[in-house]
């Protein structure tokens, strides 16, 4: 489980089904042997992903029923994200003294 359900209700509901709760409590990492995080969280990164792709309405709502006319639907919205950005930075370079 992960650490949104660092809570007395989570843990309450995984005793009262049987289960044994593993769950890290907030702050802690998985570590090796070196002391280092073995696999940092990354999932804040396809959550911002799929936020951002859920500014493009064809995305979101989905209204090709052809899965390749999807994949070429978020493809197309991938790449206008990246090309703002891109942009976005660019111009800010050139700003700079």
């Amino acid at each position: 489980m992960d650490k949104g359900y660092d809570n007395p209700t989570g843990e309450a509901t995984c005793a009262q089904f049987g289960y044994t709760p593993h769950i890290r409590r907030i702050g802690e990492e998985k570590l090796d042997a070196a002391g280092e995080k073995k696999h940092p969280a990354r999932r804040w990164v396809v959550e911002r992903t799929l936020a951002w792709l859920s500014r493009c309405r064809a995305v979101l709502v989905r209204y090709d029923k052809l899965a390749d006319r999807y994949l070429a639907m978020v493809k197309l919205a991938s790449a206008l994200l990246w090309f703002r950005r891109w942009h976005t930075l660019s111009q800010k370079d050139l700003q700079k003294p």
